[in-house]
């Protein structure tokens, strides 16, 4: 054989065996979870108050959801279910994972080590992981995120810090460098985005999940050139800043400029078409965010508790569009295991189901029936129907109960009522219990589960 032909047939060899090896590696994640953003905070989602121009962009590549649901209304809760890929009754985060000592809780109230985490499952396939910004699952050693899959963690344990000063609500410093504190000076989402770029350069050529837990745009309301409210010699302050909303959204664009950052990254190692990227928020907005049609907010089960935005960005496999299909952040985990091809735990079976078929062809999802518990507050849904039972004294603001009674059992339908208006329990009465049936046998399967602490009456929520 002629020389030149045989080098020929061996470049192409070559050349055919990196393809095959590139193509078998299996793809990585990058999972970027806001803080009580609201479902119209990003200017894609309608805002019309600031722009949010990259993840405008990775919703216009990608695929943008208007149906994505936080497991909880309040953020440990979705957190757990996120990471176990299972209801967070399950593992007993019922209720946030409160830092005030008083509450004698520290020591004892967290994720059970013995769930296992979507970080844990990657991990033993051979995934590099890091966790940077909020962990929010328990404060004692056994709780750690590096006792939970997380090869590397910087950032707080606890619900919020003073993002230039890192100390707590409760008055504690935590900022964490693997499990030991260490001060980094710096603007909470700045430094969470620094250490995602850091992460990305060294772990280019290895399958990696990179989970990004922001801070904002959660309290304390700061922006990047605003002074520090809590630390040594200061209290923190007793209102909110009279200029919330310019801090808002100073908070919101931050975050937004972080995650465009990643994106440049991820471009400029050429790796983003290995890459999954996925963006939501812990839950609904606060009073402050904007939830555009949606009635209620943080803390409530109406859909401004617990719809939020969400966005699935990986050039070259999720074709740019928008989907109508109902999710839960607990559905990360599965669909992270099925892309990776990573065979689910068997010891607790998972209740999320995975987004791939979805994310890869468009495929609707299987059709189920969903549920969310808070407090005395109950949902279910089932397609377009959601069944709403509360209590009067569990509405937002005393403004809307004046103007809108609540009632303790509603009936809506979304696909025609979004902002959930109009009462069809009374119309509808054997839908009514067909769900009120499926709701009390979901409550069974969890009614062993060791709870979490009770909802405080009247409380701020952290």
């Amino acid at each position: 054989m002629p020389i030149p032909l045989l080098l020929g047939l061996l470049t192409w060899a070559f050349l055919m065996g990196a393809t095959a090896v590139v193509a078998a590696r299996p793809p990585n994640f990058v999972l970027i979870v806001a803080d009580d953003l609201g479902y119209a905070d990003l200017s894609c989602y309608g805002n019309d108050r600031f722009e949010t121009p990259h993840l405008d962009s990775l919703a216009r590549e990608g695929l943008r959801f208007t149906d994505f649901h936080a497991n909880g209304p309040v953020c440990s809760p979705t957190r757990a279910a996120l990471l176990t890929g299972r209801y967070q009754q399950r593992s007993g985060i019922t209720e946030v994972v409160y830092a005030d000592p008083a509450r004698g809780l520290r020591e004892t109230h967290g994720l059970p080590p013995e769930e296992t985490t979507f970080a844990e499952l990657l991990a033993a396939a051979g995934y590099r992981t890091a966790l940077f910004g909020k962990w929010h699952l328990g404060y004692a050693e056994r709780f750690h995120p590096q006792q939970q899959g997380f090869e590397e963690f910087r950032g707080f344990v606890s619900g919020n810090v003073d993002y230039h000063t890192h100390f707590d609500q409760a008055g504690f410093f935590d900022w964490w460098q693997g499990m030991e504190l260490r001060d980094e000076p710096g603007y909470t989402t700045q430094l969470i985005t620094r250490h995602a770029v850091r992460f990305l350069e060294e772990h280019r050529d290895q399958p990696f999940c990179l989970y990004l837990a922001h801070a904002a745009p959660h309290s304390p309301y700061q922006g990047p050139q605003d002074s520090p409210v809590r630390g040594p010699g200061r209290q923190p302050p007793l209102r909110h800043p009279p200029d919330i909303q310019r801090a808002y959204r100073e908070m919101v664009q931050e975050l937004d400029a972080g995650v465009g950052e990643v994106i440049a990254t991820l471009r400029r190692l050429e790796i983003d078409r290995q890459t999954l990227v996925f963006f939501c928020s812990d839950n609904g907005g606060t009073r402050e965010g904007n939830h555009g049609p949606l009635r209620g907010f943080k803390g409530s089960l109406w859909e401004g508790g617990h719809r939020v935005p969400a966005i699935a960005w990986w050039p070259g496999t999720i074709a740019a569009g928008v989907t109508d299909q109902t999710a839960l952040t607990m559905d990360l985990l599965p669909t992270f295991l099925e892309l990776a091809n990573v065979p689910p735990p068997t010891e607790r079976p998972l209740d999320g189901v995975s987004l791939a078929a979805l994310l890869r062809t468009g495929n609707n999802l299987p059709e189920r029936t969903v549920f969310w518990s808070y407090g005395p507050q109950r949902a279910a849904r089932q397609g377009a129907w959601k069944l709403l039972l509360t209590a009067a004294d569990r509405e937002g603001s005393s403004r809307e109960r004046r103007s809108s009674p609540v009632p303790e059992l509603a009936l809506f339908r979304l696909d025609h009522d979004l902002g959930e208006q109009q009462d069809r329990s009374g119309a509808e009465q054997s839908r009514v219990e067909v769900l009120r049936a499926a709701l009390t046998e979901w409550e069974h399967t969890w009614n062993n589960v060791r709870p979490g602490p009770p909802p405080s009456a009247g409380r701020s929520l952290p």
